[in-house]
Formats: C-alpha cells, sequence, structure tokens
C-alpha cells in the first residue's frame, strides 16, 4: 500500500516526513511547541503527555489543521484493545501504534474496528505496528529470554503485522532498509530513534541520522529532542528539513 494514499500528502516534501514528538507534560508546553513550527504536520503525542492531558489536547491540535500520531504502544486482551482503538477512531487521531506481540487477535480485531470506523475514502487511524523498542539492545533481548538479535525479531514481528493487515510499521532505521525489502512498499515504514549529528543520543541505544533514515527506507521519523529542546525549535525543524530534503532529491 501507498504512502502518498494512505496520508494524501506528497512524502516528496522534506517536512512531510517528520513527526513531532510533543515529550513534555502539559498542554501549554505542547500547544506552545505546536504554535512554533507551523511547517510541521505530524505531532506525535505518547504516554505522557496523554495522560496528563488526555483527548481534549488531541482535538485541540486535530482543530489545527494538525495531524495527531497516537503513540500508546497498545499492548492487552483483543476485547481491550478493540475497544480502545474504536476511541481512537472517534477521535480522529491519523495514527495509532500497538504491539505487535500482542498476536494475531488482538491485531485483526483493532483492524476490523478502524474498517467498520471508516468514512469516506480516507482510512483513519493507521495502525502502525511495534516491532522492537530503539532503547532495547540485544543483550536486553537476551536477558528476557530471547535468543534472536534485535533484527531478526523486527524481521519476524514485521511478518506478523503484515500478514494480519497492518498499515505500517515503527522500527530502528538500521532496520529499516530489511524491512522494506520485506514488505515491498506495502507498509508505512516509521522510525523513532532518528538524531541529527548534532544532537546527543540519550536514551536510545539505535540511532540514525535523518539523512541515513531516508537512504535505508524510511517514509516518516519520530524526532523529539533535537527539535523541541533545541533554543530555537523552528531553526532545528527547518536544518532537519533540510537535511531530508537533500536526501529525497
Amino acid at each position: 500500500m501507498s504512502q502518498e494514499k494512505n496520508l494524501g500528502k506528497s512524502t516528496s516534501i522534506g517536512k512531510e516526513r517528520i513527526i513531532v514528538a510533543l515529550d513534555v507534560a502539559s498542554r501549554n508546553e505542547a500547544l506552545h511547541l505546536v504554535s512554533l513550527l507551523p511547517q510541521a504536520r505530524f505531532f506525535k503525542i505518547g504516554l505522557r503527555l496523554f495522560i496528563t492531558e488526555g483527548p481534549p489536547l488531541v482535538r485541540e491540535i486535530i482543530a489545527q489543521g494538525k495531524e495527531v500520531f497516537l503513540d500508546l504502544k497498545l499492548h492487552d486482551i483483543p476485547n481491550t484493545v478493540a475497544q480502545a482503538v474504536e476511541e481512537a477512531v472517534r477521535l480522529g487521531v491519523n495514527m495509532l501504534t500497538l504491539h505487535v506481540a500482542g498476536g494475531k487477535e488482538m491485531l485483526k480485531r483493532a483492524v476490523e474496528v478502524v474498517k467498520a470506523g471508516k468514512k469516506g475514502p480516507e482510512k483513519k487511524p493507521l495502525l502502525l505496528g511495534v516491532t522492537v523498542l530503539t532503547s532495547l539492545s540485544g543483550e536486553d533481548l537476551k536477558e528476557i529470554g530471547l535468543e534472536l538479535t534485535p533484527s531478526q525479531l523486527v524481521l519476524k514481528l514485521a511478518r506478523s503485522a503484515m500478514n494480519y493487515g497492518l498499515d505500517g510499521l515503527v522500527c530502528s532505521a538500521q532496520e529499516v532498509h530489511d524491512v522494506a525489502q520485506l514488505t515491498k512498499g506495502r507498509m508505512i515504514l516509521v522510525t523513532p530513534g532518528i538524531r541529527p549529528t548534532w544532537a546527543a543520543a540519550n536514551d536510545q541505544k539505535r540511532i540514525t541520522t535523518p539523512r541515513q533514515a531516508i537512504e535505508r527506507g524510511a517514509d516518516f521519523m519520530v524526532i523529539g529532542r533535537p527539535i523541541i529542546a533545541a533554543d530555537h525549535p523552528e531553526e532545528a525543524f527547518a536544518q532537519i528539513v533540510e537535511e531530508i530534503q537533500e536526501a529525497i532529491s
């Protein structure tokens, strides 16, 4: 499935490739960042901000003409996840994450709920499967009883996500080339852990620059601290857009 077809915008424009992570704790901080970044289309709301501010903030951001990537990484029994996805459909978010490790029944129920709630030609939300968190190393996987490397586990979970009808995947840009080869353009590929060379790695062990992510096949990149913690977020955003534009032109 085509990324442009699903998202309704051209991904040949650098700014359309960035999902700005609103990794802050309050409504005021989040809305201030949105106001500072008029060129940004996508904003990620994760667990912390969603717990503190909830659906009202999501609605406020959508009302400003922006798209919300709701990164809750759902992982529960099928009925509970299906009910949560139904609420996300009502909320109008553009993308929603689920752990592929939740299994066949959980994922299929989520897909069915989105299809049932579809209004018009555009499908919302796009369901993105989370494979291996970018904070996890091979040693971390061994400690929880998994003998696969992160790359092997990503591909195993990617096959499952594709078979169960998800729209895309969240995976490290270090694995995105192999995932792209596997999915053959049928899934949207979103990569976290993106850090320009001038930004610190922080708590993510497997990082990649925006240029590297694009060259390896990423469709979208989740970028937080390098933008929101910058002295001038709008300048940091523009600098990253320029790097992406050079990579895709």
